[in-house]
């Protein structure tokens, strides 16, 4: 579970590398967001290779979606799955990607109408 102060991994190339999680979009007292939520993030710390050509900045504040955590997440055909890693994938204000390309794997629940530009730019499901 995502909660205020996390810090998360940038899972995606925009140039970002690691975000802390200002708060939890979804409700006056949502406390903490799971897979497939949206949360508000700042980024601080930008990748070295990106740094000139980098499509965000360092303290921005920008919508995330949660595409990883460390949580376990129960499939509706009862198998439980967990990550590594709490990851994130950042969006604009329409809530389209910002990037390009999504690193690593995400779960299948991201075929739906609603996340698949998400699941087109991953490289893998689970």
């Amino acid at each position: 579970m995502i909660q205020q102060q996390s810090i998360l991994k940038v899972s995606d190339n925009s140039g970002a590398k690691t975000a802390k999680c200002i708060k939890v979009i979804g409700g006056f007292n949502k406390k903490s967001a799971k897979l497939g939520d949206i949360v508000v993030v700042s980024v601080q710390k930008l990748r070295n290779k990106a740094k000139i050509t980098s499509k965000v900045k360092k303290g921005e504040v920008y919508k995330a979606l949660i595409i990883r955590t460390r949580a376990k997440h129960k499939n509706k055909d009862g198998i439980a799955v967990n990550f590594k890693d709490n990851a994130i994938s950042l969006i604009n204000k329409s809530g389209k990607p910002i990037s390009t390309r999504i690193v690593g794997p995400i779960p299948k629940f991201f075929k739906v109408k609603k996340f698949m530009k998400f699941a087109n730019l991953s490289s893998g499901f689970i």
